[in-house]
């Protein structure tokens, strides 16, 4: 008589691997939107005409830290939440490009809207930022709910910058 041992899995990414790949794309995005931001908010930000719910410059670096924390805590716990067979992993796939390209899309906004002063295309950019988020929401949902929820704020923030983005396009 034999007897069957079970050998549990090793996960798909060792630990470091795992929280490298959650925080490094996120602190880059981060840094590219601090770099194309900072020399334009006295200058050329500054002289904007804004909407009466534009909140005071201090507010954005406050959020989007909050948020950045979150996005790659989000990523982390997606990246944990990967299917090892079956036909759910293509599903966890496909989160995890969504997850990429509105992270892509995030890095893309700041250097549209303040380093090229492209109010218009920027306010494209946010739309497809959007969309992605709310798939990516949607797709992950399915993996990792607190995952999920970890980017609702965020969700929620982008649908205020959009908001802000074509305020600012109707007033200049």
């Amino acid at each position: 008589m034999s007897t069957v041992t079970h050998v549990p899995e090793r996960p798909a990414l060792g630990p470091v691997l795992r929280i490298a790949a959650a925080v490094l794309p996120v602190a880059a995005t981060a840094i590219v939107g601090s770099v194309s931001t900072q020399g334009e908010i006295p200058g050329w930000y500054a002289g904007l005409n804004k909407p009466a719910f534009n909140p005071p410059n201090w507010i954005f670096p406050v959020a989007w830290t909050i948020l950045y924390t979150m996005i790659a805590y989000a990523a982390w716990r997606l990246l944990g939440a990967m299917p090892r067979t079956g036909p759910s992993r293509q599903g966890w796939w496909l989160a995890i490009l969504a997850f990429a390209v509105q992270l892509a899309l995030n890095a893309a906004w700041s250097p549209v809207f303040f380093t090229a002063h492209a109010v218009g295309p920027a306010l494209v950019v946010v739309v497809a930022l959007l969309v992605m988020v709310l798939w990516t929401i949607r797709l992950s949902w399915r993996f990792d709910r607190p995952a999920a929820w970890l980017l609702v704020p965020y969700a929620a923030w982008v649908a205020f910058a959009t908001l802000l983005n074509a305020a600012i396009l109707r007033l200049n």
